[in-house]
């Protein structure tokens, strides 16, 4: 294997994947909020809400193009660079994909069309009605490309089958309803309510401090104040729950995420700041709060939380019975009716993939020495640094913004977002949401590594025969790519907030209304 393919191809899937995760979450909480916006529509028969909603409506569906053009790329490199990992659990993740396929992104790019030019054919209530069809399948979209995701970080309903070498699906109950999968699903969701009640409310703002569109922009950041005060709460709630899934799916990526080299008494401090050293094993100037990771991770003051240490010397145990396994697995492919040898393959099979770690250092796991096995095993050890400052930072924006939308929520009664500390304030939240997110999928899937599959398929045997001329050009032509459409959606959003709803504006709507512009302070 050449490594050098390997981490370029890492590099490829991650640049295309956070590129496309600039557009998923402000498609997934502009869907709802337009649903709620034409719902105020409907119900009032006001038409300065048809305006507002036909506005944001514009600039979602500016951002759904781009996601579905970055989003389909991502796809084919399943096969492109990971054709291995595409041939082994194939079976498996294969399945969610073409279920939101034809379920979702079928009932989302049809019904978006309707919505867009429905407006003048359809009544409110059966327009409303296509509105929220395309905000049911933007998140059922979500959800099946979670349930993918969240089976790769705990692959429950699948085994591995010795007589075609590869995973296959046993339960598919299982895959659906994987704790890991749900958890991820309302986090990643609720993440992208708030990116989007952000996007209003600073929008919003700088339309409120030039004097220009006050009818829209207050009634939008309304909307959006207790839209986002609502969808932040639920982040920190079900991130609190996310946690919880890790003690018992991924106890490695809980234990890095706190720098816990080794097991406390229960229950297990969390460390607010530290500085986490590899080499000393041990994280210096570390800030602790008592008590608080026991209970998030165990929900007990009983519980105790593994350290890396103490799961370094389980990965080893796991690996020398995946040797086992191994062994059995290859003697299945001589005989498949030795019995002998699919009863200890049956007894060892779960851990057979941490065998497969081995093949980094020798090609028959079978050969390896003690050695090789310990490296194999201290292999299992993520970026502790990296995913320990991600998290925090993640966490950090994801309390500011609790408060930030309790002083819009407040600020919307109060004050009638008449003032200009706190407009600026909306518009330097702008980009926060947005780093929160990236932060987030980052220490989920570097969490994960050196598993593509936790616990079943190593990072370095997914990747496809390459060359690493081959992998250049190819990051190249996305990067242009990308980097092109990268300034034709941001000059495209610019120009729409530019110019302002006035396409779509009645006249006592376009010359403003009863609010008159802000007075300096």
């Amino acid at each position: 294997m050449d490594m050098a393919v390997i981490e370029l191809s890492r590099l490829q899937f991650a640049l295309t994947a956070l590129y496309h995760f600039l557009f998923v979450p402000l498609t997934l909480g502009l869907s709802f909020m337009l649903v709620i916006m034409e719902s105020i529509y409907v119900i009032t028969k006001r038409p300065i809400w048809r305006v507002i909603t036909r506005f944001w409506g514009k600039l979602f569906g500016i951002n759904f193009v781009l996601g579905v053009a970055t989003g389909l790329t991502m796809e084919f490199e399943f096969g492109m660079n990971w054709a291995y990992y595409a041939h082994y659990v194939g079976d498996i993740f294969g399945a969610p994909l073409a279920i939101e396929g034809l379920m979702a992104f079928f009932l989302e790019a049809t019904m978006v069309g309707v919505m867009f030019f429905g407006w003048d054919k359809l009544g409110r209530v059966q327009h409303l009605l296509v509105t929220f069809l395309v905000a049911l399948g933007t998140n059922l979209s979500a959800l099946w490309i979670l349930i993918a995701n969240g089976w790769m970080q705990n692959p429950v309903g699948a085994t591995f089958n010795p007589d075609t070498m590869r995973m296959e699906v046993s339960n598919f109950g299982d895959v659906l309803f994987n704790p890991v999968a749900q958890a991820k699903f309302v986090h990643t969701v609720s993440a992208g309510y708030v990116c989007a009640a952000t996007f209003v409310m600073g929008v919003s703002a700088y339309y409120l401090l030039r004097g220009k569109w006050t009818n829209v922009a207050r009634r939008s950041m309304m909307v959006a104040s207790a839209f986002g005060l609502a969808a932040s709460l639920s982040v920190v709630v079900l991130g609190d729950e996310s946690g919880y899934t890790l003690t018992d799916n991924q106890k490695m990526k809980l234990a890095a995420i706190e720098a816990m080299w080794k097991t406390e008494e229960a229950p297990a401090a969390i460390t607010v700041f530290g500085l986490p050293d590899i080499q000393a094993r041990t994280t210096h100037f570390a800030v602790e709060v008592p008590y608080v990771m026991g209970l998030i991770g165990t929900r007990s003051l009983t519980g105790k939380i593994d350290g890396i240490e103490d799961l370094v010397l389980r990965a080893d145990s796991r690996i020398r019975s995946g040797v086992i396994a191994y062994d059995a697995v290859q003697k299945l492919k001589v005989n498949r009716n030795d019995v002998a040898a699919r009863a200890v393959f049956e007894e060892h099979k779960r851990d057979i993939g941490y065998a497969l770690l081995l093949k980094r250092y020798v090609s028959d796991p079978r050969q390896a020495t003690n050695e090789q096995i310990m490296k194999a095993a201290a292999d299992t050890i993520p970026n502790v640094p990296v995913l320990f400052f991600l998290f925090r930072i993640m966490a950090g924006i994801g309390f500011l913004f609790i408060a930030y939308f309790a002083a819009a929520f407040w600020c919307a009664s109060a004050c009638g977002f008449r003032r200009n500390w706190f407009l600026r304030l909306a518009t330097f939240m702008l980009p926060l949401p947005w780093i929160a997110i990236e932060f987030g999928w980052m220490v989920a899937e570097i969490g994960r590594q050196p598993w593509s599959v936790d616990g079943v398929l190593p990072t370095f045997l997914g990747a496809s025969s390459l060359t690493v001329p081959q992998v250049w050009a190819t990051i190249i032509g996305f990067t242009a790519l990308y980097g092109s459409l990268a300034v034709i959606e941001v000059r495209l959003m610019l120009a729409s907030i530019r110019k302002g709803p006035v396409e779509h504006a009645p006249d006592e709507v376009a010359h403003e209304g009863p609010f008159a512009p802000l007075p300096a302070e």
